[in-house]
């Protein structure tokens, strides 16, 4: 008989949402990998949902003739077999050190409770007794068990007792047992556990993908703790294992979607990640993507975690600099030009990296690699292949139209002047393109505006009082339908018309006056867009956007 055989075994747990490699494909249940069951006693193995939902007094399963429902009782003495087991289980290890046959049968029936115990995650109600009764912190202790198999057993009932939907069945249960798991400083320990892991191992590999599933769940329901699970080693792991040079897999796509999660709203997770090289990490990894599309829907969807996670990490200043010393303006540039499926996400990157005054060097640094010839053939024609990654002709005008607007708020010298000469070049055709948007987007605002007044007309008709929440809501359906570019466009026509090229400002009046319009309408939105400017990082901003938006108005 093979001891290390039997030690490395994982039963089969039955029917439960697992690690696929592909969403179609029924994952098979996990195969003996010993000579011998660790469910000695046939009667003891669960076996359906059903069976698992019933003890008997000792929390053993029984058969479906002499079962009784599971109360809190039962969970009591469950847990109490489980402290028992896990006790007998760590003395013998101690005193038998060498010795693997005195310690293994206590290992094997270890393992059984912990399968055992899965059945408290259909109870919820009831999370507040594996607390009362340091269960929880039991079973955090052996996360560090020699035995991997053990530890990936107690991962796997985490990730049960963690699933987000069970938890939202009962809040003060779930509230206790994250509590619980937080001052157990269940991240740390995980990330630990982690360390060992061989993915190589599919075991092992499947307790990784539990134990990111334990992360997400935990950052769902209460999504502060993100913050903390970065700093207690999660995010140098991620970044490590991103870095890992194995082939493409669902632990992988994973790991993506948990850094973006990270990064959301978390000013110092995106600074902790700058400083662990995770900008050039994030890089590196789309790469790939500048001449090659992703070769399944999976690999594609990692992608563009990437690219959120970069977008992301860009809203701080510190890591738009880290950005532009690791050369993420060329690559992006070249991801343009390849006219690949990161285009699109490629192009919302330089956007984030350009926006506001911290973009400045970013700008500058765009023009200085021939930026210019790759954003503006972007800005003449929409491209046709967007709908394979799934951006709207809308927002792909957006982010082209976000970057020619900071391009034109943050240029000086002949950078600037590079620019303002190609609204000049071949008989003004991007002043005519800039026109042909801004009419487009302003039937499109108007068409909402006249749906948004009747609204209004009918809630006063009704006697509903319109406060100051529902506005701002108005407000925000308005910039969905189209404003919030309209005015980007606006500022640009503005800025464009204040240079020193009155051949701009003329084609410009021209064809206001061709199609019955007027300054006075960009005045108006321009001056609607400076009233509504958010205070961004600082109200030193908001001013000083206001101001120069006004100056613009009254030279316009």
């Amino acid at each position: 008989m093979d001891v290390g055989e039997l030690l490395r075994y994982q039963p089969d747990k039955g029917a439960k949402r697992g690690r696929e490699e592909d969403p179609d494909e029924v994952k098979p249940p996990r195969k003996e990998r010993g000579g011998r069951n660790w469910h000695r006693d046939e009667d003891k193995a669960p076996q359906d949902d059903e069976r698992r939902a019933m003890v008997t007094a000792d929390g053993v399963n029984v058969d479906d003739d002499d079962v009784e429902p599971l109360d809190e009782s039962a969970v009591k003495r469950m847990i109490l077999t489980f402290e028992k087991r896990s006790y007998k289980n760590q003395e013998l290890r101690i005193k038998f050190p060498e010795n693997p046959e005195k310690f293994m049968e206590s290992e094997l029936d270890l393992n059984d409770i912990i399968q055992e115990m899965h059945v408290i995650a259909t109870i919820p109600d009831l999370y507040h007794l594996l607390v009362e009764l340091n269960a929880v912190q039991s079973l955090l202790g052996l996360l560090g068990h020699e035995n991997t198999d053990v530890c990936i057993a107690v991962v796997d009932l985490l990730q049960e007792l963690t699933d987000i939907d069970t938890l939202h069945e009962s809040e003060e249960g779930a509230q206790v047992l994250i509590d619980s798991l937080v001052e157990g400083q269940v991240i740390a320990l995980l990330v630990q556990n982690l360390d060992r892991l061989d993915e190589t191992v599919k075991e092992e590999a499947d307790g990784v993908h539990n134990t990111l599933a334990i992360i997400e769940n935990m950052t769902e329901f209460r999504p502060e703790i993100c913050s903390e699970a970065a700093q207690q080693g999660l995010l140098q792991w991620l970044l490590k294992r991103l870095k890992t040079k194995l082939p493409f897999d669902a632990n992988k796509l994973y790991c993506s979607e948990i850094l973006a999660i990270l990064l959301q709203n978390n000013d110092d997770t995106r600074e902790l990640l700058g400083e662990l090289d995770g900008i050039d990490v994030l890089l590196q990894q789309l790469s790939v993507f500048k001449r090659h599309d992703p070769s399944t829907a999976e690999e594609q969807e990692m992608m563009e975690n990437l690219f959120d996670s970069l977008c992301s990490c860009l809203m701080l200043s510190s890591n738009r600099d880290r950005f532009l010393k690791g050369e993420g303006l060329q690559l992006m540039n070249l991801m343009l030009r390849e006219k690949k499926m990161s285009r699109c996400s490629a192009l919302r990157v330089l956007d984030h990296a350009m926006i506001g005054p911290e973009g400045s060097d970013n700008c500058h640094k765009f023009v200085d690699i021939l930026g210019l010839r790759t954003i503006f053939p972007l800005f003449m024609k929409s491209p046709k292949k967007m709908k394979k990654s799934g951006v709207s002709e809308k927002e792909h005008e957006e982010h082209v139209c976000s970057i020619l607007a900071s391009l034109l708020r943050n240029l000086k010298g002949q950078q600037r002047t590079r620019l303002l000469n190609k609204f000049t070049e071949s008989d003004s055709e991007k002043v005519d393109r800039l026109m042909e948007l801004y009419f487009k987007y302003l039937d499109a605002v108007r068409v909402a505006d006249k749906k948004i007044e009747g609204e209004k007309h009918d809630m006063v008709r009704r006697g509903e009082i319109l406060d100051d929440d529902l506005e701002d809501e108005f407000y925000l359906r308005r910039l969905d339908a189209g404003l919030f570019l309209l005015q980007l466009l606006c500022y640009i026509t503005a800025e464009i018309c204040n240079s020193s090229m009155p051949q701009v400002r003329q084609r410009v009046m021209q064809i206001l006056n061709m199609r019955g319009s007027s300054i006075k309408i960009i005045r108006h939105i321009l001056k609607e867009y400076s009233e509504n400017i958010g205070d961004g990082k600082s109200a030193e901003f908001r001013e000083s956007e206001q101001k120069r938006i006004l100056e613009l108005i009254e030279t316009l």
